[in-house]
């Protein structure tokens, strides 16, 4: 799934990793970060820019 931002353009990437209980999010700036649970990953990933460093993947 994904989700733009109307007014800013961001776009989020989530997918899920067949044959886990993983996701994976790939923020605008190009961080990466793994969970389980799919609201900690936008909790992540709206947290902007608190635990995000361009190209850097977090766990």
């Amino acid at each position: 799934m994904s989700a733009a931002g109307p007014a800013t353009g961001e776009v989020y990437r989530v997918d899920w990793q067949p044959g886990t209980d993983l996701l994976r999010g790939i923020c605008h700036c190009g961080a990466g970060h793994t969970a389980q649970d799919p609201v900690a990953m936008w909790e992540w990933m709206l947290g902007h820019p608190e635990g995000h460093r361009p190209g850097e993947d977090s766990r």
